[in-house]
């Protein structure tokens, strides 16, 4: 089973989620500090970070951004903050979804194993294995899960990498933000469209030369997202 880094500040809240993820069979570690997080991170090798944003000193949002400078592990925020301005915040900082607390222990274990999902994306869900591909800068490799910029390997969390080959895999084609949210977050309920719009926008600051007007990811107007075409 997956290991879990659960950083969280109030005991109570602490006991009560690593119950429940032990009794889904998970190996938790759990800390009541930023700083106490990024140690037990660079000590062992978790599979997910479970993240409260309202921590001691450091706070959550810090955390998150030390962690998407050097690494693409998983992070969900788990917060009290539910407004939409803290979820969106949460999502731009590079966290790969966000849960409001107080939630079911089967609530969290579904977004996790969502959110781990998209780490080894399946051939089905990325198209026919047929090895790298180049597309104007970008070189993706769809076996490695490694995408290149001028040869340079970009550093995509999980849910960039998803939505870059769930995209990708369909050249041109537009693709509502429901449907992605259905198919690259496994969300099936209205209201997260922002989880679509926040990793675009964190994704274009990776790939695109611009931005501000994004050639591989575009926006069409009214409907969603696609990829390309790229200009001539």
């Amino acid at each position: 089973m997956p290991r879990v880094l659960l950083i969280e500040d109030d005991p109570a809240v602490r006991r009560g989620v690593v119950l429940g993820l032990s009794r889904n069979g998970h190996e938790t570690e759990a800390v009541g500090t930023g700083e106490d997080g990024l140690e037990a991170l660079a000590a062992g090798k978790p599979d997910l970070v479970l993240l409260d944003l309202m921590l001691p000193g450091m706070s959550g949002l810090e955390v998150c951004r030390r962690i998407r400078e050097t690494s693409r592990l998983p992070i969900v925020i788990l917060s009290a903050r539910g407004d939409d301005i803290d979820v969106v915040i949460g999502l731009e900082t590079g966290a790969d979804d966000y849960v409001v607390k107080p939630a079911s222990a089967a609530l969290i274990e579904a977004r996790m194993r969502a959110v781990l999902r998209r780490v080894a994306p399946a051939q089905a869900d990325t198209g026919t294995d047929t090895g790298p591909i180049t597309v104007g800068d970008l070189e993706i490799d769809r076996s490695a899960l490694i995408v290149r910029r001028r040869g340079d390997e970009l550093q995509l969390a999980p849910s960039e990498l998803k939505l870059l080959l769930f995209l990708s895999a369909a050249p041109e084609r537009t693709f509502a933000r429901q449907q992605l949210l259905e198919d690259v977050w496994e969300h099936s309920y209205y209201g997260d469209a922002r989880l679509v719009d926040a990793c675009v926008m964190r994704l274009r600051a990776k790939i695109e030369e611009d931005p501000r007007r994004p050639v591989y990811v575009q926006t069409v107007r009214g409907f969603g997202y696609r990829f390309g075409p790229l200009p001539a």
